[in-house]
């Protein structure tokens, strides 16, 4: 793996730049090769938060460098109930990148991921760029051009999902593929906060909760990913795909099948799983 010219750390990473890169070609080498790999707490510990964004950030420009395309981001751990099943306590956030959508129509191979669980989202698709402005209640709802039942597939590169919160962020969030859903609505006529969320696996329901379940509100987990990516220096911009975090408890995709997600006023979701 190369770092791209010019790139450091930030001033608050306590990891070294040695251990960022090791820690990015282990998690590259592992997803090339479809075999999971040892978390990189062992190298850049499990909160030191800017060096597992640097490790992000720099497996993500390999990707791009590599033909694919910022499209999105992805919020995670907003669900008390995800951060539970991950024993982490603050919300994170990844980069969706085009070879991460799938169409609904399509069957999704278990071959293209190693350890995948699947979460039902709202993702919000934005009509204007959150750069400038005091990203305040009132501008975060204004850029948002409608919202629209989602799927995440996440996955982790690390064997077992044995992670941390540095684990995760340095994974990517744990990403892995998206499906989106064919209603659209704007806000004017769907309240995020209110939303009701069934999930099922084949018939079976696997998972159920609400708009609240997602930091209070998914529009404040919108608020709080815009105020961090500027941060960061990567502003969210006009058109991206944003998943604002899980509604409910994520389950396991482990043999075929198919996932469904209702969620009130944005209708349902579907992605169709094959051992292909």
């Amino acid at each position: 793996m190369s770092t791209p010219q010019g790139t450091s750390l930030p001033p608050t990473a306590r990891a070294s730049a040695d251990a960022v890169a090791a820690a990015a070609e282990r998690l590259s080498t592992a997803a090339a090769t479809s075999t999971p790999c040892t978390p990189v707490r062992d190298l850049i510990g499990t909160d030191d938060v800017a060096a597992a964004y640097a490790v992000q950030e720099r497996n993500v420009a390999d990707r791009i460098a590599a033909g694919a395309s910022v499209v999105g981001r992805k919020i995670g751990l907003t669900s008390p109930a995800v951060q539970q099943q991950l024993g982490v306590d603050q919300p994170d956030f990844g980069v969706l990148l085009d070879d991460m959508h799938c169409q609904e129509a399509g069957p999704i191979p278990l071959s293209r991921l190693l350890q995948p669980k699947v979460e039902a989202e709202i993702a919000f698709v934005l009509a204007h760029d959150l750069v400038d402005g005091p990203l305040d209640d009132a501008q975060i709802r204004g850029a948002v051009d409608y919202a629209v039942a989602a799927l995440e597939i996440v996955d982790s590169r690390i064997a077992g999902w044995d992670i941390t919160f540095g684990d995760t962020v340095a994974d990517n969030g744990s990403s892995g593929l998206f499906v989106l859903g064919a209603d659209r609505r704007t806000l004017d006529s769907f309240d995020p906060v209110a939303a009701q969320m069934q999930m099922f696996i084949d018939d079976t329901e696997v998972s159920t909760g609400t708009g609240a379940a997602c930091l209070g509100d998914p529009l404040r987990a919108l608020a709080w990913l815009a105020r961090t990516a500027r941060e960061f220096g990567q502003p969210l911009r006009a058109g991206q795909v944003i998943l604002s975090g899980a509604l409910g408890p994520m389950a396991v995709i482990d043999t075929a099948g198919t996932v469904r997600a209702d969620i009130t006023g944005l209708g349902s979701v579907t992605a169709t799983f094959t051992q292909e």
